[in-house]
């Protein structure tokens, strides 16, 4: 996610270079307050999946912060076989689903939903002139707009993909689908999508739907306070 913020002391810079299996260890051990970690390296991942599957900005909030709850309270069933963002994920896309099959939205375009602006706090690329940014600024909007006309199914697999570079593999995986299933809804999404406007914009693709630090705050403050409350639970 942009911007990146720099941890401020010595213990945050060495928790920030363990390795995902090392920090679920941590954690697991009583050293809580590390699952930040965890959440703050994949919150741009999650977002963007469950927004993939829900197409509206404050309900992908919603969802990430039940599926951080419950890989918190499961973290337990980890198993260092699979990738820990990769098991993450499909704590995310459950939780996704569950909530569309609840609200009878499956397919259903969101008409309502609000197509993410720029963060204020996020500062542009410096390497280019207003005019570019401007260029960029529009192609992403409608690169944006173009991915939300899909389907939930497709809208999924091309963000997965072409959005947060997982492989055919991994987006199979998160997905609970075969890899073949993947490659065919992504060729429909490519197809589905205006020639054109996946060329030009293609290029930008990976800053699509991005979750900035503000909103990332937002979500890690309300996942810690719910964690704390379930540990004073058991």
């Amino acid at each position: 996610m942009a911007p990146v913020q720099t941890p401020a002391t010595r213990e945050d810079r060495i928790a920030c270079s363990l390795s995902d299996g090392e920090v679920v260890e941590r954690v697991k051990a009583g050293d809580t307050a590390l699952f930040e970690v965890l959440m703050r390296r994949y919150n741009q991942r999650v977002y963007r999946v469950a927004r993939s599957i829900l197409g509206n900005d404050s309900e992908a909030e919603d969802v990430m912060q039940e599926a951080y709850v419950r890989a918190y309270v499961h973290l337990d069933q980890f198993a260092n076989r699979a990738s820990f963002p990769t098991w993450l994920t499909k704590i995310a896309v459950y939780e996704a689903l569950a909530r569309a099959r609840r609200s009878n939205r499956f397919d259903a375009l969101d008409a309502e939903s609000e197509l993410p602006l720029r963060d204020a706090a996020a500062p542009a690329p410096a390497d280019r002139d207003p005019e570019r940014q401007m260029f960029d600024h529009e192609m992403k909007t409608l690169l944006e707009a173009a991915i939300d006309s899909l389907s939930h199914d497709y809208r999924a697999v091309f963000v997965l993909r072409e959005v947060e570079g997982l492989t055919t593999a991994e987006t199979a995986e998160c997905l609970g689908v075969s890899e073949d299933v993947v490659k065919t809804r992504l060729s429909r999404a490519r197809s589905l999508l205006r020639d054109e406007l996946y060329h030009r914009a293609g290029s930008t693709s990976p800053d699509a739907f991005q979750f900035h630090l503000t909103r990332c705050d937002r979500v890690v403050n309300a996942v810690l306070r719910k964690i704390a409350l379930s540990d004073r639970s058991h």
